[in-house]
């Protein structure tokens, strides 16, 4: 099978030939449809990752059909169309997974970083870390869903988005635009913070009902005349800075969550999060029960990225892009 495998910190990806892998116990061979390449793979080879296992196949937005399964495998049958996510595995046995928190398991393994993922033709992967797909729902387009759409989706779940609850979202990329969507469908009315007006027609297409440019005024400020601040502002951008400047936006008892961040501290001042009860908190992805509901809630809403497809062997040039700012959209790896 042809698969492109990272071979090492700041090593391009090699495009080689290998032998299509046999499912052990557990395990299904997954013949994949699509993978979308995103900025954690990016992330990966740029060595953000200390516990990567080298060499190793990336991607982790997968979708595809179950080829054959694994001895004890009854589910799902082969001809199943399925998706994959950045949860490989966890352990099973401890409280976090046992309650079905198993994003949360301190012994998770993470797919396209520690296990093989999805840039190549086929993949081995649990059973019980396989999502069937909604009828209907389009493979290609829908390999986004598995990372950066369980991301925004839960993100807004557990920062406990309600209908009526004022949602800013910071960053219109390919979390920003599904959490713009997620947060409008669930009934959330929905402003935008974005550092210049390029993206301000598009994302009030996307159904945000005002756009606020962070370069031309105080983010924490203009959310704040938005009714008295966000009840919940989803960082979206790969900036930790940008969650700071708007975090004095959020109404009393709001909440920050990061699905976006970088490697700078976040510093936030103490009084006014005592004194009006203000929450932060992270998302990393979701279980599987969270990417269950995600394609529900998509194919019920008919919500689906933006993507660009490109073949495998584009797919070294494609992070190449990504790591100069040059590539724009969501590319999707089609087989």
């Amino acid at each position: 099978m042809h698969a492109a495998v990272a071979t090492g910190v700041d090593a391009p990806l090699s495009l080689v030939e290998r032998d299509v892998p046999t499912p052990g116990p557990g395990e299904v061979l997954v013949r994949i449809t699509a993978c979308g390449v995103c900025f954690t793979d990016l992330n990966l080879v740029r060595g953000h990752f200390p516990f990567a296992r080298f060499p190793v196949v990336p991607g982790h937005e997968i979708t595809g059909v179950v080829e054959a399964v694994g001895e004890g495998v009854a589910f799902p049958a082969v001809g199943t169309a399925v998706g994959a996510q950045f949860l490989a595995d966890s352990c099973g046995h401890c409280d976090y997974c046992v309650r079905g928190d198993q994003i949360l398991c301190p012994a998770k393994r993470i797919t396209g970083i520690v296990v093989d993922g999805g840039y190549a033709e086929f993949a081995v992967l649990k059973a019980g870390f396989v999502t069937p797909l909604p009828a209907g729902l389009d493979p290609v387009a829908a390999a986004p869903l598995m990372c950066a759409g369980i991301t925004a989706f839960n993100g807004l779940r557990q920062a406990g988005t309600r209908p009526e609850s004022r949602v800013a979202v910071i960053g219109s990329g390919g979390i920003g635009a599904l959490a713009i969507r997620y947060a409008a469908a669930m009934g959330a009315r929905v402003a935008v913070l974005g550092h210049s007006r390029r993206a301000e027609e598009q994302v009030l297409s996307l159904g945000a009902e005002r756009f606020i440019v962070s370069s031309e005024q105080d983010p924490a400020a203009a959310l704040k005349d938005w009714d008295g601040g966000a009840n919940v502002i989803l960082n979206a951008a790969p900036t930790t800075a940008a969650a700071a400047a708007a975090f004095g936006g959020l109404a009393p008892d709001g909440t920050l969550v990061l699905c976006g961040y970088d490697n700078t501290p976040l510093s936030l001042p103490s009084q006014p999060m005592v004194l009006n009860r203000l929450h932060v908190m992270a998302n990393p992805s979701g279980s599987p029960h969270d990417l269950r509901d995600t394609l529900a809630f998509s194919a019920a809403h008919g919500i689906l990225p933006e993507i660009t497809r490109i073949s495998l062997d584009q797919a070294p040039a494609t992070l190449t892009a990504m790591a100069s700012g040059t590539a724009h959209g969501r590319n999707v790896i089609v087989f």
